[in-house]
């Protein structure tokens, strides 16, 4: 491949990182929204806590999501590079839109969604695997309601046991625990959503010949999308922490725990399985789920309103935007 080729492709798998990057700040709040907001740590170091334990997923987890992601949203043979390019464009724009409202939306549905919605654009809907869309599908509509179940149900358990204890010992004791349930969540949403960009790159590197068609995954991708992730939630946006910690439900620390125990538990399930769900969609129905263990008035229910509507628009406006990168491209003869 001529060197202007190779310069080439490393900018489409710039932009591939640069979407990791911006899933990581985006979803920042995923991880840290409910210890921030209870007080166990400060935000820098919440960040900094949370950033460790999803590079630390690159050494735990395989590469199940990624293959989904690769070849079972897609059907393999209309993978272009100017699909997979204006996926990311869709997601990427899509993201931001979302972070400057401070909406937690989901960065893995606006990815997969874009990633559909350009594939249409370029060759109609024979090109989507509907198979594989569907699981995803499945699990848009049941994951927050697994997290809202799980997070209720941890929450009672806990509750139940705790009855007789007193409450600044309570307190005492799961500020202690938050930190480990953060770090669960964290190391959740690392195994989860960097393989989903894992999937974007291998999906470019075939459409572009590099790499065949049944190989396994490169470690300098795993390696370099867990890296760029961290980083991406290292410097995490706080309009959306302020969102999901604070706006939802006020948190105490055996809240948090409970809400990103139950939430991360839920997605280690679903990385290992193999399918991309939602870290948002998750730990905001754990986060319901626990403000429903006291009262539904708790919950302040029309922020999440508001937060379920962005979810529901996530997917087809991502795809739109992404049709729209293509008809651009396609009209300028790229």
């Amino acid at each position: 491949m001529p060197e202007t080729s190779l310069i080439i492709l490393a900018g489409f798998i710039s932009i591939a990182l640069a979407f990791d990057f911006i899933n990581g700040f985006h979803d920042a709040a995923n991880s840290i929204a409910t210890v921030v907001s209870t007080r166990v740590l400060s935000p820098r170091m919440a960040v900094v806590w949370a950033a460790f334990f999803n590079f630390a997923a690159a050494f735990a987890f395989g590469t199940a999501v990624a293959k989904m992601i690769a070849k079972g949203i897609v059907v393999p043979e209309f993978i272009t590079v100017n699909v997979v390019v204006c996926a990311l464009v869709g997601a990427i724009v899509w993201d931001l839109i979302t972070w400057w409202r401070g909406l937690p939306t989901s960065s893995s549905h606006a990815l997969i969604g874009a990633f559909a919605g350009a594939a249409v654009a370029q060759s109609g809907f024979q090109a989507i695997e509907f198979s594989g869309l569907n699981k995803v599908m499945a699990a848009i509509l049941l994951s927050p309601a697994i997290g809202m179940f799980f997070g209720f149900l941890l929450m009672w358990i806990i509750s139940w046991l705790c009855h007789r204890m007193a409450p600044g010992l309570v307190d005492q004791w799961f500020r202690r625990l938050q930190l480990v349930s953060s770090a669960i969540f964290s190391f959740s949403h690392g195994s989860n959503d960097a393989q989903k960009t894992m999937g974007i790159i291998v999906a470019l590197l075939i459409a572009t010949g590099h790499l065949p068609k049944n190989s396994g995954i490169p470690m300098w991708v795993i390696f370099s999308c867990y890296a760029a992730i961290a980083l991406g939630t290292y410097f995490g946006g706080w309009k959306i922490v302020k969102t999901m910690g604070m706006k939802i439900v006020k948190l105490r620390p055996v809240d948090g725990f409970c809400a990103e125990t139950g939430g991360g538990v839920i997605i280690l399930l679903m990385s290992y399985l193999g399918i991309p769900v939602s870290t948002t969609h998750t730990i905001t129905g754990a986060i319901v789920g626990v403000g429903a263990t006291r009262r539904l008035s708790a919950v302040r229910w029309g922020v999440a309103g508001r937060i379920v509507w962005a979810w529901v628009f996530t997917i087809p406006a991502a795809a739109l935007l992404a049709a729209f990168a293509m008809t651009l491209f396609q009209f300028v003869g790229i």
